[in-house]
């Protein structure tokens, strides 16, 4: 049987609480991980997750990053959960 209305709406209504929990989707379908890492570090974990989860198959991007006063590097990194 085809779902109704109401359940596609109570699956996007859960879907919407995961907001804020790490490596969980949000409303999007994107699966993030935020880290703070020294420069080089940060560098070679960027790296890392592109070698795990390649650009082609899980549309892998650094999707913001910022130098703090300390000149540690915040980055989040953002893919898709496909093969999940």
């Amino acid at each position: 049987m085809a779902d109704r209305p109401r359940d596609l709406a109570e699956r996007m209504a859960r879907r919407r609480k995961l907001a804020g929990k790490p490596g969980q989707t949000v409303g999007d379908g994107y699966l993030r991980e935020t880290f703070t890492l020294p420069r080089a570090a940060a560098r070679e974990r960027a790296q890392a997750f592109f070698a795990r989860y390649p650009k082609a198959g899980y549309m892998s991007a650094v999707e913001t990053w910022r130098e703090l006063p300390g000149g540690d590097i915040e980055f989040t990194m953002r893919r898709l959960p496909s093969a999940d």
